[in-house]
């Protein structure tokens, strides 16, 4: 890219940036009926438009077949008529959702008479740097829209085609309503530096949210001057406790691991305890091989199986996101602990117990954003959870953590009320 090249993007980004900063302004006030009627709109214009979409996905696809993207990658970018009749029923669904916008977190009259509260407010605008899936582009336009927050998005050069065009039809919808149709822009340019034109837009930007793999999300939280909340990176733990039903552990561990593999929420690692490996661990290698899992385990895994994989440091670091595990048996609940303390990601652990005092212990001593007791890491997920639609799962500790619904895209202001009250 020449210089020129360089500016002119730079300039372009700018401009659409501030676009969404001047939307944002309009759109924070917002009562709940146009913001739902604005969505209700393009759900109903992103199935108008089906046919212009899947065509604009199709360059994506074909492009990525000719540079030999996996079938599986493939699978995962392309839209058909039937995908975007759920993406557009998604957006109808957060349409239905509360509006957090307003809501009273918590009041009161102090003793001199001043009318307290906290109440929920828009966080501006928010850039989603993201990869993979065109829905994705949807999904977070809905969920700012309804916030109140505009929205920079910043899909994978892969999926440009897809997400212009979804883009501007959402675009062209909003403008029919009483929504700014500037509160949603695609950051223009397919470079890296589209990237850190984003990343750099302290001032402009509140607050970014990557979504991706680790690579992805280590580079922006590295790079970035916009505050950024960090999403998505799942090595999740399943604990088999000493004092574990067998039954169900097997059961909780093969869903927790095969269910849907490539997701954040899916089990990478197992760990056993030693006073129940013998028992424990060759019906879980079988019921593993039997689900199509590779186990890649420690030495005493390895004791109980010929098939399982020697497991390296970075075996039990990886989120593998395909139908391998890593496995070890260790000695004690403490060691489970220690171990996912130092390898994990702090997404989700489980722990599998009939033990309620081993449960507690695990439940106040592993510092993830969500730990589950007896039930599978999979449900961890704003849907899940009832919170309907979700940006992310956060696995960091300031202002979110866990799944990201729609509260979780506000802040909070203070308001407080006198009757011409002045400070002695």
């Amino acid at each position: 890219m020449t210089e020129r090249e360089a500016m002119s993007e730079a300039e372009e980004f700018l401009k659409v940036a501030r676009a969404a900063r001047d939307a944002a302004t309009v759109l924070a006030p917002m009562p709940r009926a146009p913001k739902d009627a604005a969505l209700r709109a393009v759900a109903d214009a992103l199935e108008a438009a089906t046919d212009e979409i899947v065509a604009a996905n199709a360059v994506d696809v074909d492009r990525a077949r000719e540079s030999g993207t996996s079938e599986a990658m493939i699978d995962r970018l392309r839209l058909d008529a039937g995908r975007i009749a759920k993406i557009a029923d998604a957006v109808r669904e957060v349409a239905d959702l509360p509006d957090p916008v307003g809501e009273v977190v918590r009041g009161s009259t102090l003793p001199n008479g001043l009318e307290l509260r906290q109440v929920r407010v828009p966080l501006g605008v928010i850039g989603i740097i993201y990869e993979g899936r065109p829905n994705v582009t949807v999904d977070a336009a809905a969920l700012c829209l309804k916030s109140g927050n505009g929205v920079l998005l910043r899909g994978s050069s892969s999926a440009y085609s897809s997400n212009s065009a979804l883009v501007r039809v959402m675009q062209e919808a909003l403008a029919a309503t009483g929504v700014p149709s500037d509160a949603v822009q695609l950051v223009p340019g397919q470079t890296r530096e589209s990237v850190k034109h984003l990343m750099r837009a302290r001032g402009l930007v509140d607050v970014l949210i990557p979504r991706g793999g680790a690579s992805l999300i280590n580079s922006v939280v590295e790079e970035s001057t916009v505050p950024v909340i960090e999403t998505g990176v799942g090595n999740c733990h399943v604990y088999v406790d000493a004092d574990a039903d067998i039954d169900t552990a097997l059961k909780i561990l093969v869903n927790a691991k095969a269910q849907r593999p490539s997701v954040c929420n899916a089990a990478e690692t197992l760990l056993v305890h030693a006073a129940i490996a013998d028992e424990f661990v060759p019906r879980a290698l079988t019921a593993l091989k039997d689900a199509g899992v590779t186990v890649h385990g420690d030495e005493r895994v390895r004791a109980y199986g010929a098939d399982v994989v020697a497991a390296t440091e970075e075996d039990f670091t990886s989120e593998y996101l395909s139908l391998d595990i890593a496995a070890a048996v260790v000695d004690s609940l403490d060691d489970a602990v220690a171990h996912i303390r130092r390898y994990g990601s702090a997404h989700t652990d489980a722990i599998v117990t009939r033990s309620q005092q081993a449960a507690r212990r695990f439940v106040a001593t592993v510092d993830s954003a969500a730990v589950a007791v007896n039930a599978s890491t999979r449900f961890t997920d704003g849907g899940e959870f009832g919170f309907g639609a979700e940006i992310g799962i956060s696995t960091q500790k300031l202002h979110a953590r866990g799944p990201m619904g729609l509260p979780e895209l506000t802040s909070t202001k203070w308001i407080y009320t006198g009757e011409g009250h002045v400070r002695a």
